[in-house]
């Protein structure tokens, strides 16, 4: 009977009688971890074929090392500048790289159109005081941001292209000379001053290009902190004008850097009646300006900038 049974199950399967199908045998956990890690390497080529793309450091070797250190040189990785810090300045650098660095496939910041282009896309600044568009060294056909700035040379801010008195001396040589030449003038590169410490770069024309206090004093007060004020008595050069009244700012050839060569002279300008404008009071008769003891107003005269304690600036 078994044998029986056993001849009809195989005359069974041979004709073709359908079985059960298996069960699934499901991967345990460790299966599960090798196919998932397989996934993982598998989706990562793409990633590892883009960083394969040629660095522009393989190139620019120099330029590439020296600008680590620049500020615009941000997000290095052991060393090596991504180059998307070189594309925010260059635009895509993928065909230059593609044709053996062809220079007409790729893009050079140059002059007005360049600076107007590339550094204003990230410095551009506009208020009361300051302006990249309409200050006096707005961009120009005579003057950009590469004419003073040099973005791969210099290392620190302000990124100058040369020393700041060289510099200013390529347009401004009248006043760069007062300083270099004359024998009463403010000793720049010394203690730290600088064109910049009195002048705004990017400031609007006129006196806006000077870097006033926060209550709109000139400059000069920042370091002549004595002849600041305000006073009790001021001195009316002072009421109704300021230090360039008397003094010149660069340099001059008289002594105290005044805008002439002798106290009296100076002084005469507001303090006479010989013209209709008369700002000072008028000395007194016994002022004889022809003797030598009358023409030195500041031997009398000592707090010319403004007293606390006497209206004729006696002391």
């Amino acid at each position: 009977m078994r044998s029986y049974l056993r001849l009809r199950g195989l005359a069974g399967s041979r004709a073709g009688v359908r079985q059960a199908p298996s069960p699934v045998v499901l991967p345990d956990r460790r299966g599960r971890l090798s196919y998932t890690l397989l996934l993982l390497i598998v989706l990562s080529i793409p990633l590892f074929a883009q960083d394969a793309v040629p660095s522009c450091g393989d190139c620019h070797d120099e330029q590439a090392k020296a600008f680590i250190t620049n500020p615009h040189g941000e997000g290095a990785v052991k060393g090596v500048l991504p180059n998307a810090v070189c594309e925010k300045c260059h635009g895509d650098g993928k065909g230059h790289i593609e044709g053996g660095g062809d220079k007409s496939l790729i893009y050079k910041p140059v002059g007005m159109a360049g600076s107007n282009k590339t550094c204003l896309s990230c410095h551009d600044l506009n208020n009361d005081r300051v302006s990249r568009h309409a200050g006096t060294h707005a961009n120009s056909p005579a003057v950009s941001c590469l004419t003073c700035h040099s973005i791969h040379a210099s290392k620190a801010a302000p990124l100058l292209a040369k020393k700041q008195l060289d510099l200013c001396a390529m347009c401004h040589a009248t006043q760069v000379a007062s300083f270099r030449d004359k024998p009463y003038a403010h000793r720049l590169g010394r203690g730290g001053m600088e064109c910049s410490s009195c002048h705004e770069p990017h400031g609007r024309p006129g006196r806006e290009m000077l870097r006033k206090t926060i209550a709109g004093e000139l400059p000069c007060v920042g370091c002549h902190v004595q002849q600041r004020g305000p006073f009790v008595f001021q001195h009316g050069s002072a009421a109704i004008g300021d230090c360039l009244t008397c003094h010149e700012p660069h340099g001059s050839s008289n002594p105290k850097r005044l805008i002439r060569a002798t106290t009296t002279q100076l002084c005469i300008e507001c303090h006479s009646a010989i013209s209709d404008n008369t700002l000072g009071s008028q000395p007194p008769a016994f002022h004889n300006l022809s003797l030598s003891r009358y023409q030195s107003c500041t031997t009398c005269h000592t707090a010319v900038h403004g007293s606390n304690r006497d209206p004729q600036l006696f002391k």
